[in-house]
């Protein structure tokens, strides 16, 4: 795993940034991107920027790009990022990589590993979560815009923490399934980001906000607790607390917050960003696999249906962010 080339697969915001670090590192790093993003990084090189205010800069000669699958052909790790190409991305996997390679998927959602490990057979897959977002600004920028260590299934081969280094934990976990959905219903607010067109920090800054999320949450936890999932909280405020503390006065809750969660003032969603670029959002794989979850076990969860409903207007009409006050999105919910 040390000695071989780590693979991302599809790399765009996250896998950038995660490619990157890891080559500031030292570990051999190999890039299957879009042809947009191989020319930016030939052109540019990569430069990773943190809401700390530090950065490192790569030369494009310290990674290898291609977007071509064949690249994957001597990967001792596989990291997959976005939910939307899991079935092709699993294709090539099965085609191109070593029957050793260790595939671990950092993409936002629960069910891309199921998927993974249906079409790879018998081979070692991990999941994985990625609780910080990135930010792509052009010429050869990426930006992390919030604080978290990323979280990998534990195995006794501790790939977690042979993958980790510098400026980039990766942290063992014995209840990844818990922490891939308490990530995700922190992750509804990815609507709303993208629905208001604001950044994270001036939205959460805003009660009305918070109380939209803190009652699309209270409908997620409520079909969470329905079919039998504790989510486990990605910071150290217990997630049954979450809307409570979403409700609370501004004051009170930026100081909790603050305890918690570091949070760049031009922080995005990277579903903001997909409507900023025209593309299709990962919606299906948040809001979408809670309400399959209520609609099997019989829970109502009529803000949720809306939102989804409102994300695919803006994909529709293709302008960005439609920025929508929270009365225009709880609508009749």
């Amino acid at each position: 795993m040390t000695n071989r080339p780590i693979v991302v697969a599809g790399a765009g915001a996250i896998g950038c940034f995660v490619g990157g670090m890891l080559a500031a590192a030292g570990r051999r790093v190999a890039l299957l991107v879009r042809p947009r993003v191989k020319t930016e990084i030939e052109r540019f090189g990569l430069l990773l920027t943190d809401f700390d205010g530090s950065e490192k800069r790569l030369g494009a000669g310290q990674l290898a790009l291609s977007e071509d699958p064949s690249i994957f052909h001597s990967a001792g790790v596989v990291l997959t990022v976005k939910s939307a190409d899991t079935a092709a991305v699993a294709e090539q996997i099965a085609q191109h990589a070593p029957e050793d390679a260790v595939i671990v998927s950092l993409q936002n959602g629960v069910g891309n590993v199921a998927v993974l490990r249906e079409r790879l057979g018998g081979r070692r897959v991990l999941a994985g979560m990625v609780p910080f977002n990135v930010i792509a600004m052009g010429e050869g920028r990426f930006h992390r815009s919030t604080s978290g260590d990323i979280h990998i299934g534990e195995d006794a081969e501790n790939t977690a923490g042979k993958l980790s280094v510098a400026g980039l934990t990766m942290r063992a976990s014995g209840d990844i399934t818990g922490v891939q959905w308490g990530k995700l219903i922190i992750n509804l607010n990815n609507a709303l980001s993208a629905l208001s067109d604001l950044p994270l920090a001036a939205q959460l800054a805003n009660r009305d906000w918070r109380r939209l999320f803190a009652d699309q949450m209270a409908e997620g936890l409520a079909a969470l607790k329905a079919a039998g999932i504790t989510p486990v909280s990605a910071t150290p405020i217990p997630m049954r607390w979450s809307p409570a503390l979403l409700r609370l006065p501004d004051a009170i809750f930026k100081a909790i917050l603050g305890r918690t969660m570091k949070i760049d003032p031009e922080a995005r969603s990277s579903m903001w960003q997909d409507l900023k670029q025209g593309r299709r959002t990962e919606i299906d794989y948040l809001q979408g696999a809670v309400i399959a979850l209520a609609e099997r076990n019989n829970v109502s969860v009529p803000l949720m249906r809306r939102i989804v409903a409102l994300i695919k207007e803006a994909e529709t009409a293709g302008n960005g962010p439609p920025r929508l006050t929270p009365q225009q999105i709880r609508g009749s919910a």
